[in-house]
């Protein structure tokens, strides 16, 4: 099997959020939208700041967060699909983000080695609808 530049670029964006690292945007355009597209905050931000604030008004709610990837798709040449668990606890509840079943998707879309949107959905079935797609 081949592995794609686009693929090799969103396994190294998940290595970091894996270990818990959030702070590089190397891989971003610096022009990047950044959607959540539902869940407790959707919202739509633009630019590499415009990303880190969304990044952060989802962050800002827990402590120890990690995104680890369940599975990778590539629908196409241009975007790359990633099936995803969260783990970490709530800053006010202490609930451990496993016990609410924390599953989601993140949809990148990739032009000359950079993403250039990413669309979060914390509802799977969504970002399988919206591509048109079968789990």
């Amino acid at each position: 099997m081949i592995v794609s530049e686009n693929l090799d670029l969103v396994r190294s964006i998940y290595a970091d959020w894996e270990r818990g690292d959030h702070s590089s945007a190397e891989w971003a355009d610096p022009e990047i939208e950044y959607v959540h597209v539902d869940g407790p905050d959707p919202g739509r931000w633009n630019g590499l700041g415009g990303m880190t604030e969304g990044f952060r008004v989802w962050l800002q709610a827990w402590e120890d967060v990690r995104i680890d990837a369940d599975e990778y798709r590539e629908p196409d040449d241009k975007h790359v699909l990633v099936l995803h668990h969260f783990t970490g606890r709530g800053k006010t509840s202490g609930m451990e983000l496993a016990q609410m079943q924390a599953v989601g998707a993140w949809l990148f879309h990739i032009r000359g080695g950079k993403v250039t949107r990413m669309v979060h959905y914390f509802d799977r079935d969504r970002a399988f609808a919206d591509l048109g797609l079968k789990e």
